[in-house]
């Protein structure tokens, strides 16, 4: 569908949605092979997601930080758990004005009766993966102590002003691509 693309300016218009996984993160890899070869140089992402894998989400946040285009994220609903650092690969973030995003810590399930060693791996992968992630966190954004604090204990929820105020967001907008132009889902 994108390799059709044919448009007068340099800007493509995209929705990605679902868990952050490897299938996702295979479309995305198979958009960008595509979005690079027809010369697009500012991707505008509409982005709708409750989370997902924590490696997925890095993987994507190294990749989305590093291709050499433009990147608008933008978020009309939802961003949540590992989909807020995917969301912090754009160099330009917006949201709607009734948009909410969720950071939480990582979590995982074990199964019955483990043993204490495997337990103990699991927490200290979980470990692992908030340090990365809050790293991601703390290099694009300014939460507050209190938030910092919400987000060690509990899922933080952040409104659009919440976003607007820790810089998670440039500005408040809807993700409105311009009369004429194709929309491709990821």
């Amino acid at each position: 569908m994108i390799d059709n693309q044919r448009t007068h300016s340099d800007h493509g218009y995209f929705t990605l949605t679902g868990d952050i996984n490897s299938d996702m993160v295979r479309r995305v890899f198979d958009a960008l092979e595509k979005i690079t070869a027809n010369g697009i140089g500012t991707a505008h992402i509409l982005l709708q997601s409750n989370g997902g894998y924590v490696s997925d989400g890095i993987c994507l946040y190294n990749t989305l930080r590093n291709v050499p285009l433009n990147l608008v994220m933008y978020n009309g609903g939802a961003v949540a758990s590992i989909a807020v650092t995917v969301f912090l690969a754009g160099q330009r973030r917006v949201a709607s004005d009734t948009a909410r995003f969720m950071i939480h810590k990582s979590h995982a399930t074990a199964p019955i009766g483990a043993r204490p060693e495997a337990l103990q791996i699991i927490a200290d992968g979980l470990k692992a993966d908030d340090r990365r992630t809050e790293a991601i966190l703390r290099r694009h954004i300014n939460l507050t102590t209190r938030m910092w604090e919400v987000h060690a204990h509990s899922d933080l929820h952040l409104s659009p002003q919440d976003a607007l105020d820790t810089l998670l967001i440039e500005r408040l907008a809807d993700f409105a691509p311009p009369p004429g132009s194709q929309l491709f889902n990821i």
